[in-house]
């Protein structure tokens, strides 16, 4: 097996428009084509590595698709323990510790307007959970074009767990983020957590990875999770979250006073549930991985966990034991309260919809859940031929999507589906995939909280 690559010189690196996917059977979009592989490619190009941090900290688009190219070729190339060999520890720790300086000061709902450089000529491109799957990420990001001055992307989290590549897909991001930190949006999955983490396969891929440095990569990795925004604002007018709506406190009169000291109640009864604002969302605490479900914490956990219903009202979300299930009556009371015409969210794949019969299945990447007099609610799923690794022989073999947005108003959907790059590189899962459950239900809410004493809640 190829350890490294020759001793001779390295090729340059790629141009943007460089293909490296000359070996691997690509996808087509729906909606558009990708150039054809050259004739003469006969194998993926070997980048430069190992990959080397750029004199004075500047990243350039070079560097970042050398980095694309490296990880595909590692993934095919060499063994998992080797790949150190190809991003050596100091070069992670000075990626994250870039783009971790950067994600900590963006609000909680980050906004993408004129003033972030949204202009007539841009375009949004809006991405769903991608678990892992380093070889349709990177087919989509050439399908859909790279982040360029007139091209933006939010990305609705779930970057890791579950396919085998999730420090790859992670890292690859933060790279784009870094370089581009204006036009890249990289929002929190409820993946993005020490707990998800350590059941579905993210944290053994790190030790796995990186050995003896394993558990300082993956404590890296846990604090830029913690810097990641939690939704966006696009044009005023498209509110993008990974889960999707929150719950607001109940402010309550005391009875000392009907003006003077009330109550703030942020875990309230089931009968006083209500909708969650803006202005309620700037101020939640995002800080805290696996929060005591209580208290400020309650709007991260119900943003990264709820699910649509077709059910009116709001209500808790018992199937997954965390968030709440929000009904049609919701989405257009939200949309409208906030001037919105568009709701994407994520967070539902095909093994989740498979055991809902009050909504589509997820059988081409997306799914137009609510559609009320204000506008819609989606639900935008980007892993193709999701999971990787499954217990039963019969696959999903669902197509994954994107969602662009243009000028003028950028509030209409232009959905772009696309099928699995294969073959996948043979690898070996790093959870058991045949004992752990299909979709998150079901959770040991326990394990997510350390030991403060506080009691979850039952719903």
């Amino acid at each position: 097996m190829l350890s490294s690559p020759p001793s001779a010189a390295p090729p340059a690196p790629p141009s943007p428009d460089e293909d490296f996917f000359s070996t691997a059977s690509t996808s087509t979009s729906s909606d558009s084509k990708p150039p054809s592989p050259s004739p003469s490619a006969t194998a993926t190009p070997i980048p430069q590595i190992p990959i080397t941090w750029p004199d004075g900290g500047a990243l350039t688009v070079s560097w970042v698709t050398n980095l694309m190219r490296a990880f595909d070729w590692a993934s095919r190339a060499i063994p998992p323990a080797e790949f150190p060999s190809v991003l050596p520890v100091g070069v992670f720790d000075k990626l994250v510790l870039a783009a971790s300086k950067i994600l900590h000061k963006e609000p909680n709902c980050v906004t993408i307007d004129e003033n972030s450089g949204l202009g007539q000529q841009s375009r949004v491109v809006v991405v769903g959970d991608v678990h892992g799957q380093l070889h349709d990420v990177l087919f989509l990001l050439r399908d859909a074009g790279y982040p360029a001055n007139d091209r933006f992307f939010v990305f609705n989290g779930d970057y890791v767990d579950r396919g085998a590549w999730g420090l790859e897909v992670f890292l690859l991001l933060l790279a784009w983020k870094v370089l581009m930190p204006n036009r890249v949006y990289l929002l929190r999955g409820n993946h993005e957590s020490k707990y998800c983490t350590s059941v579905y396969g993210f944290e053994k891929e790190v030790l796995t990875k990186y050995g003896d440095s394993g558990k300082h990569v993956y404590r890296k990795c846990l604090g830029c999770f913690e810097g990641l925004p939690l939704a966006s604002i696009i044009a005023g007018k498209v509110y993008t979250a990974h889960g999707g709506l929150f719950r607001g406190t109940v402010v309550t009169p005391s009875k000392r006073s009907k003006k003077k000291n009330r109550k703030v109640v942020h875990n309230p009864a089931v009968n006083s549930l209500i909708l969650g604002s803006l202005e309620e969302l700037a101020k939640a605490r995002r800080s805290v991985l696996d929060p005591p479900w209580e208290g400020p914490n309650l709007i991260p956990g119900d943003i990264l966990w709820s699910d649509p219903s077709t059910s009116p009202g709001l209500s808790p979300n018992t199937e997954r034991g965390i968030g709440l299930l929000w009904g049609p009556d919701c989405t257009e009371e939200f949309l409208k309260k906030f001037n919105l015409k568009l709701i994407i969210r994520s967070h539902e794949g095909p093994d989740a919809r498979d055991k809902r019969s009050d909504l589509e299945g997820m059988d081409v990447g997306y799914t137009i859940d609510h559609l009320v007099e204000s506008g819609k609610l989606i639900t935008l799923f980007s892993a193709p031929d999701y999971p990787q690794f499954q217990a039963t022989e019969e696959r999903f073999r669902n197509k994954g999507a994107y969602i662009i947005l243009e000028p003028p108003h950028f509030d209409t959907p232009i959905f772009h589906s696309f099928e699995a790059v294969t073959p996948r590189p043979k690898v070996n899962p790093y959870y058991d995939f045949e004992d752990v459950i299909d979709s998150d239900e079901e959770l040991d809410l326990v394990s997510m909280v350390p030991d403060s004493g506080v009691q979850l809640p039952t719903a």
